[in-house]
Order: C-alpha cells, then sequence, then structure tokens
C-alpha cells in the first residue's frame, strides 16, 4: 500500500498540517485568522488567506484522509519531479483553488451566494492537484477505488473531478467542491503552461526518458543471443 517511505516535502507538509491541526483543536481563536473567507480576502485585505487555509481542518477525519493522499500520491511525484518543482506545483494548486473558492463566491448565482461568507480550511484543493498530475503521469496505474473496486487512475480522477462539479452546482453540501475544481485546473495550467510549469516538466521527462533508455541499453548487455550457423551443431550463446 503506498509509494513507500515518506519525501522530505511531503513529510514537512504532513507534519505541518498536523501541528496546525493540534493547535487549532486547542486554540481555535488563534487560527481564525488564517481561514480562507472571501468577504475578508476582498475588503480587510487578508492576501495571507489563500495559502494559510491549506494547513487547518475541521475534523480528525479531514486531515487523515488529506494526509493519506498526499502520502500515496505525492511520495511519487516528488521523487519524479525534485522537491522544488513539487512544492511549487503543490502550492500553485493549493492557492490556485483558493483563488477559485473567491471567483465563486462572486458569481451571482444561487449555489454560490453563500461562499462569500463561508470559511474553507483544508489542503482538498492542493491534493485534487496532486491527483491529476499523478493521472496525467501514470493514467493507467490501478488503484482500489473506496479500497474495493479495482480502477484506472485516470477515471478516478475522472469521477472525482465529476462528483465534484455535480456538487457545486448543487450547492447542497459544506465541502469546498469549487476549490477541489479549481486545484485541478490550476494545476492542469501549470503543467502544461511553457512559462510556468511546463518546461520544468519537459526537462523532468527528458531526464527521465534518458534515465530509462540508459537502463535499456545496460539491460540488453546482459541479454542472450545466439551465435555461429544455424546448422552449427555446438553454436555459441553469449
Amino acid at each position: 500500500m503506498g509509494p513507500g517511505p515518506v519525501t522530505p516535502v511531503v513529510k514537512a507538509l504532513i507534519i505541518a498540517n498536523v501541528v496546525m491541526f493540534v493547535v487549532r483543536s486547542l486554540a481555535m481563536s488563534l487560527t481564525v485568522p488564517l481561514e480562507l473567507v472571501s468577504s475578508e480576502v476582498l475588503t480587510q485585505f487578508r492576501i495571507w488567506q489563500p495559502f494559510t487555509y491549506l494547513f487547518l481542518h475541521g475534523s480528525i477525519f479531514h486531515i487523515l484522509f488529506n494526509m493519506l493522499t498526499l502520502w500515496m500520491f505525492g511520495v511519487e511525484l516528488e521523487r519524479m519531479w525534485g522537491s522544488r518543482y513539487f512544492t511549487k506545483y503543490y502550492f500553485v494548486a493549493g492557492v490556485g483553488a483558493g483563488l477559485t473558492q473567491i471567483i465563486a463566491s462572486l458569481l451571482p448565482f444561487g449555489p454560490f451566494a453563500s461562499l462569500y461568507n463561508a470559511p474553507t480550511i483544508g489542503a482538498s484543493g492542493a491534493i485534487f492537484g496532486l491527483l491529476l498530475a499523478y493521472a496525467m503521469y501514470f493514467p493507467k496505474r490501478q488503484i482500489m477505488f473506496f479500497g474495493v473496486f479495482p480502477i484506472e487512475v485516470r477515471y478516478f480522477v475522472l469521477i472525482m473531478g465529476g462528483i465534484s462539479l455535480l456538487s457545486a452546482a448543487d450547492g447542497a453540501s459544506g465541502v469546498a467542491h469549487m476549490a477541489h475544481l479549481g486545484g485541478i485546473a490550476a494545476g492542469y495550467l501549470y503543467l502544461k503552461s511553457p512559462r510556468l510549469g511546463g518546461r520544468l516538466n519537459v526537462i523532468a521527462e527528458i531526464k527521465y526518458r534518458y534515465v530509462k533508455w540508459r537502463i535499456n541499453k545496460m539491460r540488453r548487455k546482459f541479454d542472450v543471443y545466439s551465435g555461429g550457423r544455424t546448422d552449427d551443431v555446438k553454436r555459441r550463446i553469449h
């Protein structure tokens, strides 16, 4: 289960989230200014909130599932990209998710009216960005959906994105579904944009392909080939 030992940035993020969860549990008043509230960002200029809300969680299950997903999908991405690029991507997806929540709160539609003064917390937006990246790099990898059904990652992300889209349109849930969609959108744009992440992504891909080519080249040295004439009884094997 999972990708193995925790990588440095994933480990630091998990520790930071757990520490903030404990602090919030003991003294919620200290962390209230860190929650993302669209009205406060726009009127009181609390511009740090689209960043700080990523480290707050509302319940033990909230932080448990987010950190478990961060470990399961983030570790392999950090190993592949390197810690620096992984950190950039994580916060681009997370902050992008927060900004999406703010923009959605300004839309003149019924389901979004309540978002303007509603607090948003959690790393789910960044986590959804990681899910998208994982599906783009390893689309046919299989995971256990709800721990029961095997499903390819690309279909899993489509299902989760579809659920968030329908839930956001319905507006009945207290979950920040627009932030989930924003994390997916921000992550995709970052990976595809040559001026942002795409160029670094190409470099990482070239490095990966080069290492894979070297491995295959070394492997061929140990392959077994038949030699000599086909009618030779003592054909050489090398």
